[in-house]
């Protein structure tokens, strides 16, 4: 199976054939992905170098002259670094990107800290109006790059990992999905965590939510979903820990409940490792998640289980 990345480039390079508003920044990486889209539409592709804030800013200037720029480098380089262009130029001047980011929080242990990015989300919960995509599958990946470009001058983040569930959804860029349901709590899996909570989830009496589309955040699913599963929600991020709960905890402020948000730690592992090792480490493979929620949600269990 292709990952998410390897879909992205061909997905943008057809969006730039169809839609002449379309334009493509890079600040290197993933440039050789986008030879051919150079070839065919040499003034809609930039590759600006390594200058992560001329990539924010200048993809601020086309959307000023009418384009709808599509934005792409690892998430550290993307939301962190240029966060004061994130804010300002774009933001500040009320105009729209697709931002596209690789790498996600430590997708790449080998290159360290500096090529990771879990507090990208929270970084951007700071500002105004974006809408945040995280797939869990490549097909979701297509799905909602083109709701993104799509989105008119809207500001859109879509993450993109090389973590992946075994098979796609039917994501539509706004609600989360039921794919499971209980009357002993709700646990709503973001993105490539699916599966995980799947595993972790199996025999206890839990609803299961998928969101890809984290920002809006579905208030009514979770809502409809704490109708009949009760008010224990737990929050399954593949980013900063904690990053969503403030969003749930609005979604139900008018009701007692509590809510548990797993995802990635502050702490920094400084033996880099490897991927999965990174998520047993924090807590997110699914006989940690199962060891998590069980406790959170007392009574998960049936009887007889």
């Amino acid at each position: 199976m292709d990952s998410m990345r390897d879909r992205f480039a061909p997905v943008v390079t057809r969006l730039l054939d169809e839609d002449p508003r379309v334009a493509v920044v890079l600040a290197e990486v993933g440039a050789d992905r986008f030879g051919e889209a150079l070839r065919r539409h040499p003034d809609r592709v930039v590759n600006v170098g390594i200058r992560e804030q001329l990539l924010v800013g200048a993809a601020s200037g086309m959307a000023l002259a009418g384009l709808r720029p599509v934005v792409h480098t690892f998430a550290s380089f993307l939301v962190e670094r240029p966060f004061e262009q994130v804010k300002l130029d774009l933001g500040h001047q009320d105009v729209g990107a697709v931002l596209v980011s690789a790498a996600a929080s430590f997708d790449w242990p080998a290159g360290g800290y500096t090529h990771m990015a879990p507090g990208d989300v929270a970084l951007l919960d700071t500002l105004d109006g974006w809408t945040v995509h995280v797939p869990g599958h490549p097909d979701e990946a297509e799905t909602l790059l083109r709701h993104a470009v799509a989105a008119g001058d809207d500001k859109v983040y879509v993450r993109l990992s090389l973590q992946s569930n075994a098979a796609g959804r039917p994501v539509d860029g706004q609600r989360f999905l039921t794919v499971r349901e209980g009357r002993a709590g709700v646990v709503v899996a973001v993105g490539p965590m699916l599966d995980a909570v799947l595993a972790a989830t199996e025999g206890l009496d839990v609803t299961v939510l998928y969101a890809t589309t984290v920002r809006p955040f579905d208030a009514d699913a979770l809502r409809r979903a704490t109708a009949t599963a009760g008010t224990d929600v737990v929050l399954v991020e593949p980013y900063l820990a904690g990053t969503s709960t403030a969003a749930a905890n609005d979604a139900l402020a008018d009701v007692p409940h509590r809510v548990l948000g797993l995802g990635v730690g502050k702490a920094e592992l400084r033996r880099y490792g490897q991927f999965d090792e990174h998520l047993a480490a924090h807590g997110l493979d699914a006989r940690s998640l199962r060891e998590r929620i069980t406790r959170f949600t007392d009574g998960a269990v049936p009887a007889g289980v």
